[in-house]
């Protein structure tokens, strides 16, 4: 009877913790359906010509999501290129380097910076970012600006600035999730180190090759938290619906967009057009997240593998 019973409260208890897996499963593909049901029309009047058109005139209604898709993977790139170098930085020096008694104030600032809200970041873009790009670019040499990499007009509101706002607001959770990862690592593999003679340098170096997976989850992190940001990259990126190599043009992203025209479209092909970009935006944060994933699954499937072709024991 003892065991009828545990058999019965295991499968309730099996139940019930798979039914909030099961759901969120369900609830991201409701998001999925709804998107598409809602941006039927313009699917179906723009197929497949909507994510490669350049041209944006809701007057004319001609839509083109590209200009938008392109601003939005070109700063989100960006930013974690940026940001990881530093937050990297930071994770190393709160977990090896950092005086005992420094460590949790330091650690309690940095993860403060995930606490600001975007709108407060978008506000020191404007008035501290978007003055300094625009100082800095006034300050390269003539020839330098016309790189296209380089060119724009000097309004400092551009692709610059947004990449660097980005970059701020995803250092605490790549620094975060790094420091974990590094404290993580067993003592032995810096003791042993040490004990073949390496430097404070070399340990570390062996301490993140260990911990590579977990930091490359760490950045791909960052690199989903700036896909989907809105305000913050509204306010600085220029919403100009160009795409164009430059740092210094102002461009656009989907967020801003939908955020820029949503309450403002009336025709329904407008409105449907945004839905669109928004289910783009989704699509991609779905294809990015699977693509860390199977990232970090090859990675550790490359550690796991035998060292000359013989078994991982005899190898150890």
């Amino acid at each position: 009877m003892s065991g009828r019973t545990t058999s019965a409260a295991d499968r309730a208890f099996g139940w019930l913790t798979a039914t909030p897996a099961v759901l969120i499963v369900v609830l991201v593909a409701a998001i999925g359906v709804v998107l598409w049901f809602q941006s039927r029309s313009s699917i179906e009047t723009f197929g497949l010509a909507f994510l490669t058109d350049s041209s944006w005139d809701p007057v004319a209604g001609r839509f083109g999501a590209w200009p938008f898709i392109w601003g939005t993977l070109y700063s989100s790139v960006l930013a974690p290129s940026i940001a990881a170098p530093t937050a990297i930085g930071i994770a190393i020096f709160l977990s090896d380097i950092c005086p005992h008694r420094l460590r949790a104030p330091l650690v309690f600032l940095t993860e403060l910076l995930a606490a600001v809200p975007s709108i407060v970041y978008g506000l020191w873009g404007i008035f501290f970012l978007v003055p300094a790009v625009r100082t800095l670019q006034e300050g390269l040499p003539a020839w330098l600006r016309q790189l296209p990499l380089f060119e724009g007009p000097t309004v400092g509101a551009s692709m610059l600035s947004a990449a660097l706002v980005l970059a701020v607001m995803v250092i605490p959770y790549i620094s975060s999730v790094a420091r974990e990862v590094l404290q993580a690592v067993p003592r032995a593999q810096r003791e042993a180190a040490y004990a073949l003679g390496s430097t404070r340098w070399e340990a570390t170096v062996v301490a993140l090759r260990y911990a590579r997976i977990g930091i490359v989850g760490a950045v791909m992190l960052g690199f989903g938290r700036a896909v989907g940001e809105t305000m913050a990259v509204t306010m600085v990126i220029g919403n100009n619906p160009q795409a164009s190599l430059s740092l210094f043009a102002p461009q656009y992203t989907m967020a801003a967009v939908i955020a820029n025209e949503f309450k403002e479209a009336v025709e329904d092909l407008h409105l449907h057009a945004l839905v669109e970009i928004g289910f783009v935006l989704f699509a991609i944060t779905l294809l990015i997240n699977a693509a860390s994933r199977l990232l970090i699954w090859r990675m550790a499937a490359d550690t796991r593998r035998p060292v000359s072709g013989r078994p991982q024991a005899e190898a150890a």
